[in-house]
């Protein structure tokens, strides 16, 4: 497996897993509920936070952008609400000071090729495809042009597509996270076994989880299978209004989710049998022979 560095951090076989807490758009346009989730998943231990950047003329479809719909900022169609929820240049100018400030490395999942044009200004240390921009490919091409780890995510995809994508974009610098796009997602249908699947099938490429299902023990056990990074959604309240909060964590959560990521980490050890410092006294007593 190969060791794919993400700003000062590394990613590969014997790395700690690296954690991703999503933000994505659950601030719900407000620079200061980013910034307490920033300083959340800072506390919290996270590696990195992740937002989602949309050049909403380009991603909302014609039919869809006069359909009026009931937001927390009244009544409006959904183009207007597309840009009420995204930020701009003096937002991420201020969310990559914060996070600077905050020790914490941030970038985004790009939708449109403009994004990418408008996040390379922040020379992120990597980028995020979501699951719908699987087979996406001119945006694939274009974030992989940036020289910049790409990490893919392969909710509502066949085994089929990723192996077009993978094919299409090559393993070089490359990370994958199996995922399922139902928001939550029930458990029967997380099917946690793909992680070492995949693994299977792209050896050089570390692959991680991204997790929409309620609750925290099934990302626990996608650590104990092998993934390499997690993300998850995070929230201030999952009560707020939006279609991401319901299957986000929350900052208390959140800083059990890492903590115990961490001792699932050194719990896993090596597969080397020995006998341990502690169990010596316990062998002098009770062993005949």
């Amino acid at each position: 497996m190969q060791e794919i560095s993400i700003g000062n951090k590394q990613v590969g076989p014997i790395d700690p897993v690296f954690v991703i807490a999503e933000i994505g758009i659950n601030h719900n346009g407000s620079l200061d509920a980013a910034k307490q989730l920033i300083e959340g998943a800072a506390l919290a231990g996270c590696d990195a936070v992740k937002f989602q950047k949309r050049t909403p003329d380009l991603c909302v479809p014609e039919n869809q952008r006069d359909i009026e719909r009931d937001t927390p900022w009244g009544r409006m169609s959904y183009i207007d609400y597309r840009y009420r929820v995204e930020f701009g240049v003096r937002e991420y100018q201020e969310i990559d000071r914060y996070c600077r400030e905050q020790g914490i490395l941030w970038f985004a999942s790009c939708w449109d090729e403009e994004a990418v044009d408008f996040m390379e200004e922040f020379e992120p240390p990597c980028y995020k495809a979501a699951s719908a921009s699987l087979t996406d490919l001119p945006l694939l091409r274009k974030t992989r042009n940036t020289g910049r780890p790409l990490i893919v995510s392969t909710g509502m995809s066949t085994m089929e597509e990723i192996e077009e994508t993978v094919l299409e974009i090559g393993c070089e610098n490359l990370l994958i996270a199996h995922t399922n796009s139902t928001y939550p997602c029930p458990v029967e249908e997380l099917n946690l076994n793909m992680i070492p699947a995949l693994q299977a099938k792209y050896p050089s490429v570390p692959v991680g989880y991204s997790g929409h299902e309620t609750g925290l023990p099934t990302t626990w056990a996608a650590v104990a299978l092998g993934a390499r990074f997690i993300e998850r959604h995070v929230t201030l309240d999952r009560a707020m209004w939006g279609s991401d909060q319901a299957a986000s964590v929350e900052m208390p959560g959140l800083a059990r989710l890492v903590s115990n990521i961490r001792d699932i980490e050194k719990s896993l050890g090596d597969g080397v049998k020995r006998v341990y410092e502690g169990e010596l006294a316990a062998r002098r007593k009770l062993r005949r022979t």
